[in-house]
Order: structure tokens, then C-alpha cells, then sequence
């Protein structure tokens, strides 16, 4: 009973959906796509990533099993979107943050941002 009343005030309130909702609808094409992004901006420099080549980045946290984390470096919850601003400002969510901008596009770190999020 009160599972089913917490969703229906949910779904009344116009509540976003969650991460997990978001990442299961990216589409394929776009998970690849943004694959191929974080190898194009060399972000395994910094990061070891699962599935993108030549990232042995020791510099920054793995990003092994990132669909699962709360938490945007450790202080934004871990929401398609916020990952995605984050991908193209790191700084204007953490200031002083070592993580540099790379000059990506905002819809290419909304793809980079649904290949991360499937990582599980």
C-alpha cells in the first residue's frame, strides 16, 4: 500500500525519472556514440574505462561499474544530466576541480554521459 501511494504521488508531482530510467532509455547508437567520444577526447588519459581503447588512465578515478555511483565526483548525484553538464564544465559544479574542460558539445556529453551510465 505504501509503495503504491509513494508512486502515485510521484507520478502526481511530475517527478523526473531516475538515472537508472534515463540510462535504460539511451539507445544503442547513442551508447556507441558516446564510446567513441570519450575515446576522440582522449579522456582515458586521465580514466580507466571499460570498452574505450587506450584508456589506462591512472591520473583519475576508474570509471569501471560508473552506472552504479551515486555521486558525481563525490558530491552531485549521479543523474544523466548532471553528468553531462559536468562533461562539458567540470568546473561549474566543483570548483577548483582538477578535471579540466575539453571543449565538448553539450549533446556529445549527453551521448558520453549514457555510454558511462551503462557501465555497471
Amino acid at each position: 500500500m505504501l509503495t503504491a501511494t509513494c508512486a502515485a504521488l510521484t507520478a502526481a508531482c511530475g517527478a523526473s525519472s531516475t538515472g537508472a530510467d534515463a540510462v535504460a532509455a539511451a539507445n544503442p547508437t547513442q551508447v556507441e556514440h558516446g564510446r567513441q567520444l570519450l575515446e576522440r577526447y582522449h579522456c582515458g588519459t586521465c580514466h580507466a574505462i571499460p570498452g574505450v581503447a587506450a584508456s589506462q588512465g591512472r591520473f583519475a578515478a576508474s570509471l569501471d561499474g560508473y552506472g552504479k555511483r551515486s555521486y558525481i565526483a563525490g558530491r552531485v548525484a549521479n543523474e544523466p544530466a548532471a553528468l553531462a553538464r559536468w562533461i562539458v564544465d567540470p568546473a561549474s559544479i566543483v570548483q577548483g576541480t582538477l578535471m579540466p574542460s575539453m571543449g565538448v558539445a553539450p549533446a556529445d556529453a549527453r551521448d558520453m554521459a549514457a555510454y558511462l551510465g551503462q557501465l555497471r
